[in-house]
C-alpha cells in the first residue's frame, strides 16, 4: 500500500514534508500548486517551492517528492512539466481538483472537472512532453457540482497515459464537508494501466480501512488527517500491515516539538506574516490534541516574532515540569 501527503496550498511546505515524511508512513509528497499562467514556469520557481529538486527530488528521509502543476492550457502546461523534471523531478502531478474560488474563476482547478475532453487533453499533452519514465498523476474530485461525468473524465485521464490518479471523494460544492464518498470510486470501472487513490476525510485508522474497502483502492493520500496527527501515515501502515502492531501514537509533547521546528524554520522570518502558517497548523491540531487547542488561544492575536516564540517555549517548559512531576511520582 502507497501513502501520498497531499499537496495542501499554505501549509505543507517544504519544512512540512520534511517533518512529516521523517515519522515515516508515508512514501511520497506532493508540492503544493506551482500555477502556470501565461508563461512557462522557471527553473527557479520550481527550485523555490520545492528545495528538494536539488537534493534528488526527496526529502531528508528518502521521500520522493512530485511537482503539482495548476493550469488550464495544455502547452504551456506540457512545457513547464519538462522543465520540472529537467530541474529534478520524480514525477509531476496535475491539479484539476483546487476548489479555491479565485482558482476556478480563472479556469483551474476544479473548473476543469466541466470539460473532460480539455483534462484528457492536458494529461496527454503531459505525457507526451516528458520521458516516459517519470510518472505523470492527476488529482481530481468527484465533479464540480455533480458527479455525472466521473466516470469519462477517469476514463480520458486514464487513457491519456496517466499512472496514477488520485480522487478526493467529494465534488467541489460539497467542499470540505463530510462525509466523503468513498463509494462513489468503488462504483468505478478501476482502469488497468491507470491506479486509482482515495483522499478525502481520513482522519483515522478506521477511516483508513473503510475508504480502501469502499473505493476498492490499494492506496490512498492524506491531507487534514495527516496535519491533525502527524504519525497518522505511520499508524495506518502499522496497522494494515501487521496483525500485531504495538505503535502508540504520538503524544501532545511530542508534537509540540514539530511545532516549535515548524515555526523556527518555516514561519519566523517575515515580521508580516510571522506565525501564519503555525497557527493554520494548529488549527488542524486542535482536532486531536487538548494542548494544541490552549496554545492556539494563546498566541492566535499575537503577530510579533519573538513573542510567538516564548509562548511555544513556555508550553514546552510546562510539559516538561509536568512530565518530570509524573516520573518522580512514579
Amino acid at each position: 500500500m502507497t501513502i501520498s501527503l497531499a499537496p495542501m496550498e499554505g501549509v505543507i511546505d517544504a519544512s512540512m514534508r520534511r517533518m512529516l515524511s521523517a515519522i515515516g508512513g508515508y512514501n511520497r509528497c506532493v508540492t503544493e500548486f506551482i500555477r502556470v499562467t501565461n508563461s512557462v514556469v522557471p527553473t527557479k520557481v520550481f527550485h523555490r517551492l520545492c528545495p528538494e529538486l536539488m537534493e534528488g527530488g526527496r526529502t531528508k528521509s528518502g521521500t520522493p517528492v512530485y511537482i503539482q502543476l495548476l493550469g488550464s492550457d495544455h502547452g504551456r502546461m506540457a512545457k513547464s512539466a519538462a522543465i520540472g523534471v529537467r530541474a529534478g523531478a520524480l514525477g509531476v502531478d496535475l491539479n484539476f481538483g483546487c476548489p479555491a474560488k479565485i482558482v476556478n474563476r480563472h479556469n483551474g482547478g476544479s473548473a476543469l472537472l466541466k470539460e473532460p475532453s480539455k483534462v484528457g487533453e492536458i494529461v496527454d499533452a503531459v505525457r507526451q512532453e516528458i520521458d516516459p519514465a517519470i510518472p505523470v498523476c492527476a488529482k481530481i474530485r468527484l465533479g464540480f457540482d455533480h458527479a455525472n461525468y466521473l466516470s469519462e473524465i477517469v476514463e480520458r485521464i486514464a487513457d491519456a497515459g496517466a499512472n496514477e490518479l488520485c480522487i478526493h471523494a467529494r465534488t467541489r460544492t460539497d467542499g470540505y464537508k463530510p462525509p466523503a464518498y468513498w463509494h462513489f470510486i468503488g462504483e468505478l470501472a478501476h482502469p488497468k494501466k491507470t491506479e486509482l487513490i482515495v483522499n478525502g476525510e481520513i482522519w483515522t485508522v478506521s477511516d483508513a480501512r473503510n475508504a480502501l474497502s469502499q473505493s476498492r483502492c490499494r492506496s490512498l493520500m492524506l491531507g487534514r488527517g495527516g496535519l491533525a496527527q502527524p504519525d497518522l501515515a505511520h499508524q495506518i501502515q502499522q496497522a494494515l500491515s501487521s496483525k500485531n502492531h504495538t505503535y502508540s501514537p504520538m503524544s501532545w509533547q511530542q508534537v509540540l516539538i514539530l511545532v516549535e521546528q515548524f515555526y523556527r524554520e518555516s514561519d519566523s522570518h517575515n515580521p508580516k506574516y510571522a506565525g501564519n502558517r503555525t497557527k493554520q497548523w494548529l488549527g488542524y491540531l486542535r482536532k486531536q490534541y487538548a494542548g494544541a487547542n490552549q496554545l492556539f488561544v494563546d498566541i492566535k492575536r499575537l503577530r510579533g516574532i519573538e513573542e510567538i516564540s516564548t509562548v511555544i517555549y513556555q508550553h514546552q517548559c510546562r510539559l516538561d515540569l509536568q512530565s518530570g512531576c509524573e516520573r518522580d511520582a512514579a
